[in-house]
């Protein structure tokens, strides 16, 4: 044998192994063996807790990782329920999402879960599940991360962002998650009351602290407060370890809630010890200080509840009050609270209205007590709204005023008036034509140029000054001083006559009489309503000697008096008697339309005329309609 032969000898290649037969050297099943080994070895050398779950839902392997993370041995923990060993069956959703990635339905599942070693403690991990790489099998490859430090870190960026830094308290997102929470609980009928109670509070003069004694005193003060209100709930039952919340929602307001009250009076006591705490003296930083607050209490049925709504009554009930003088705590009340949304309504839709044409006027009528006769009109607006019918001006006049369309609307009444003045003046001429009283707001003088309105409508309209009487109340008169009295001034001496209406009511300064250009008196219909005799009683004599003494007084000073809510003639008879000039109310008719003032005006221009003036005659001593 050669040289060449005999290294070639000694170089044969290994005896080949089965599968090397069967298949042949650098088949696929090669390099998918040696994948397999890799990936064994890594699967138990990895961090990362792991297990193989077959299509049953048992382990199939499990690595060192996942033991020690679970207080076990690997091979003790083949063949358990992974479910089982992972929490995943606690929950519905998540069971039924497991499922479905066991029946390869579904790629991938991850969740969190809170699980418990078995040294005591617990951790937070975050399980997944998804397909063995390269498996045909159908197992799952099992994952679970200790997610516990994540967990801590985010609850303590929860805590920061939910707790208010100056008091500690929970704040407002917290407040509102806690209260959605609570309502979404009890629509689902959960045991327990199914109601739900707010005391909303706001601190009454913090601002004054504020702006003399500096923000830090008043940081502290709200420090103080928070305690004292947290104390309240803790004795009351209701501290934020149970089912209810203190909260600071934000400047000086603070917020009680009260899952599963039992009533109105449960909420009550509860503001009730809550006042008392403020209001007793806090001593911060070496001085003393008394404040006190403004309480509003809700306490309803959760079921039909948002919490948008509540918090509108709580803070409606609030504002309540406050208005009502503060220092106090005020129980919602719906009547109360349907006539301010009737009054929002009202406010929302009152400008529009005037444009379109929503309002009408009608009439009431002046007359002379002496002769029967009808001297005058007070006109009187209506609005008829859409939704809520004919409102009398009781109802919107108040809104018009606080909003500034009492300018709009009182330019629109007064121009309709002296048209229909006018119109009656031209249809039934007359000797003693019938004047129209049109009331006007204090913002109409102060907010627009009543002078130069009146001036325009009466050269508009062709009415004279004289028959257009202007009435404005003694609160809006008295004391008027600048332009409030120069309009007047100049109303007057254009001709216009001016009213001074319910009179007696407001200051009732006599002084002024003298200086204001007024031409009548109108006296309230209170003075008037003590002159009826009720059933088994007499009048009051005290009332008769007022009104006479009041109509003396005007007469010397060259003003007529007309009395306001005439309901008798018993009544109409002793104003008379004391020599009131003209009455006003339902004895003689209540407000009625133009078409039957035009009717009373006819019958008054027959009877002038006699009987050959070929008009009806009006039997009725009074123009009653």
């Amino acid at each position: 044998m050669t040289q060449r032969h005999s290294e070639l000898a000694t170089t044969a290649p290994p005896a080949r192994t089965d599968h090397q037969a069967a298949y042949g050297p650098g088949h696929p099943a090669d390099h998918q063996a040696g994948h397999r080994a890799d990936y064994r070895a890594a699967f138990n050398a990895a961090h990362l807790p792991m297990a193989v779950v077959d299509r049953t839902g048992h382990i199939a392997d499990a690595n060192q990782a996942l033991a020690e993370l679970l207080g076990s041995e690997a091979h003790v923990l083949a063949g358990q329920c992974a479910a089982d060993l992972v929490d995943l069956a606690s929950e519905a959703r998540t069971w039924q999402a497991y499922q479905e990635v066991l029946r390869g339905r579904q790629a991938r599942l991850r969740c969190t879960r809170r699980l418990k070693h078995p040294d005591g403690h617990s951790l937070w991990t975050e399980i997944t599940l998804g397909p063995v790489p390269g498996s045909d099998t159908g197992d799952v490859l099992l994952s679970v991360a200790d997610i516990s430090d994540r967990r801590d870190l985010q609850a303590r960026l929860r805590h920061l962002q939910m707790h208010d830094p100056v008091t500690r308290l929970p704040n407002r997102a917290l407040f509102f998650e806690r209260l959605s929470a609570a309502l979404e609980a009890s629509s689902y009928g959960q045991s327990g009351t199914g109601r739900i109670g707010l005391c909303y509070l706001d601190l009454d003069g913090f601002k004054a602290v504020n702006d003399t004694l500096g923000h830090r005193v008043g940081d502290r003060l709200l420090t103080a407060v928070a305690g004292r209100l947290t104390q309240c709930a803790d004795q009351s039952g209701y501290g934020r370890t149970g089912g209810h919340l203190v909260a600071r929602l934000g400047g000086d307001e603070f917020a009680l809630l009260v899952e599963e009250s039992t009533g109105t009076e449960q909420l009550a006591d509860l503001a009730r010890s809550v006042l008392a705490a403020v209001q007793e003296p806090f001593d911060l930083a070496g001085q003393r200080l008394s404040v006190s607050a403004s309480i509003g209490v809700v306490e309803r049925m959760a079921a039909g509840t948002s919490a948008t709504g509540l918090m509108q009554a709580a803070d409606t009930t609030l504002y309540w009050a406050k208005a009502d003088g503060k220092a106090r705590w005020t129980l919602f009340d719906p009547e109360r609270n349907a006539h301010r949304m009737t009054r929002q309504a009202l406010s929302s839709t009152l400008r529009p209205a005037v444009e379109r044409g929503e309002f009408n006027v009608e009439y009431q009528p002046l007359v002379d007590l002496e002769s029967g006769a009808v001297r005058g009109v007070e006109a009187l607006v209506r609005w008829n709204h859409p939704q809520f019918g004919t409102l009398t001006p009781n109802r919107f006049i108040g809104i018009a005023e606080e909003d500034g369309s009492i300018v709009q609307l009182g330019r629109w009444v007064l121009r309709t008036a002296c048209r229909q003045a006018r119109r009656w003046q031209i249809e039934q001429p007359s000797d003693s034509p019938v004047f129209v009283s049109v009331n006007v707001a204090v913002r109409q003088v102060w907010d627009s140029d009543l002078v130069g309105d009146v001036a325009e409508i009466l050269a508009e309209t062709g009415l004279a000054p004289q028959l257009l009487q202007l009435e404005l109340t003694e609160s809006a008169v008295m004391g008027s001083a600048g332009r409030p009295l120069q309009a007047l001034q100049a109303l007057s001496d254009m001709g216009v006559r001016i009213a001074i209406d319910d009179f007696g009511t407001g200051y009732s300064n006599l002084a002024y009489l003298s200086r204001l250009p007024v031409s009548v008196l109108k006296l309230d219909g209170s003075f008037v309503r003590g002159f009826r005799y009720e059933e088994g009683s007499h009048p009051n004599p005290a009332d008769e000697t007022i009104v006479e003494a009041l109509v003396q007084l005007a007469h010397r000073l060259g003003l007529t008096v007309t009395a306001e809510c005439v309901e008798t003639a018993g009544q109409a008879a002793r104003l008379k008697r004391v020599g009131c000039d003209t009455g006003q109310g339902w004895l003689y008719s209540r407000a009625v339309a133009p078409e039957a003032i035009a009717a009373i005006i006819s019958r008054q221009v027959a009877e002038a005329a006699g009987p050959g003036s070929g008009q009806p005659e009006g039997p009725a001593p009074h123009p009653q309609v």
